[in-house]
């Protein structure tokens, strides 16, 4: 939660008429270690995009994706020419994605806001789940 805050990734806004929330669920992870043992517990918010339409809420998804053929030949070729291999890990690499769309979410449950809980999330940047989360996630990379 902190992440998404920290990501200014939504602002709370009275309902919008005509404009659906899509809801959002909790999901939850358990990271080990090598041995086995328990290094730490995740949770993340993941948005319910099945209800989001397309023309509507999305209007296009795409996410590059690169064959496996194609990394071994990069790493065929590193190794030849003896170049040094680096990997990159982004924490949180979707909540980096500006959103186009206007789209709003339901408030997280466990985290209503007092004041305003009647009011929605409106979505500035992409959660896990949202049809265009690959797309705004590549927009970002192309801008860095």
């Amino acid at each position: 939660m902190q992440a998404l805050i920290e990501n200014n990734t939504w602002s709370l806004v009275p309902r919008v008429e005509g404009k659906q929330p899509i809801g959002c669920k909790w999901i939850y992870k358990i990271k080990r270690n090598v041995d086995g043992s328990i290094a730490r517990y995740k949770a993340g918010i993941v948005a319910k995009a099945y209800v989001q339409k397309y023309g509507i809420d999305y209007e296009e998804t795409f996410s590059p994706v690169v064959r496996m053929t194609t990394i071994r030949v990069l790493i065929a070729l590193a190794v030849s020419k003896r170049w040094n291999l680096y990997q990159l890990d982004v924490k949180n690499a979707f909540l980096n994605g500006e959103l186009e769309e206007e789209v709003y979410m339901e408030q997280p449950q466990g985290y209503m806001h007092q004041q305003y809980p009647n009011y929605v999330c409106k979505l500035q940047k992409a959660l896990y789940g949202l049809k265009q989360a690959p797309r705004a996630w590549n927009h970002k990379l192309k801008n860095i």
